[in-house]
């Protein structure tokens, strides 16, 4: 079975390969870019799956997908993301994407999903649904700004301020503001405590 993970982090990139790569029947390719991860496609394809970043350079989004999904053959192309709200997975499968996966997800359940996914089938874990509808309803929510709880889900996944702001393309210093709000507003230490107050209450 062969699989290409596209992500612009290296760190999620590198953790998800080396999940993929302990199973003796999967080989793993990797790119940092949508760009690069389209000219393995060409290259090297068709993947039995293609794993894609929502948000990384070049892939503008659901328009990554299409093109992707034109390049590989009839093969499945999933998405992962760290951001992306419940509407935007749910776009992604009726668009044809075979899976949406929150960047969290335990190791083996990952290994699971790809395997489910590069067998045809379309995969979105329960869990992830049932989480971002809560964050929607949880009392924290609603002191925040759609871009401060944006910011809120960077601060989770250990991201910096330099990478939060090429993520949702804004300036450094706007970032560093959204951090001071957020800690003003969840009545946390520092970054490291609104991250944890965040994912308490399921925020990020």
């Amino acid at each position: 079975m062969r699989i290409l993970i596209a992500d612009d982090h290296e760190l999620v990139r590198d953790t998800i390969s080396a999940f993929l790569a302990r199973e003796d029947d999967i080989e793993v390719s990797s790119a940092s870019d949508f760009p690069s991860s389209i000219e393995k496609i060409e290259g090297e394809g068709p993947f039995d799956l293609v794993l894609l970043d929502y948000m990384m350079p070049g892939m503008n989004g659901l328009e990554g997908l299409a093109t992707a999904l034109s390049k590989n053959g009839g093969k499945g192309v999933a998405m992962i993301s760290g951001t992306a709200s419940r509407d935007i997975a749910e776009q992604a499968l009726a668009a044809g994407a075979v899976g949406f996966l929150p960047k969290t997800m335990a190791a083996k359940s990952l290994v699971n999903a790809v395997r489910f996914m590069a067998a045809g089938e379309q995969y979105a874990p329960l869990n992830f649904i049932t989480e971002r509808e809560e964050a929607q309803v949880h009392p924290l929510s609603e002191k925040l700004s759609e871009r401060e709880q944006q910011v809120l889900e960077g601060l989770g996944r250990g991201l910096s301020n330099k990478e939060i702001a090429r993520e949702l393309e804004l300036k450094e210093v706007t970032v560093k503001l959204h951090v001071k709000t957020l800690c003003r507003k969840l009545d946390a230490r520092n970054r490291t405590h609104a991250a944890m107050i965040g994912r308490d209450a399921g925020l990020c």
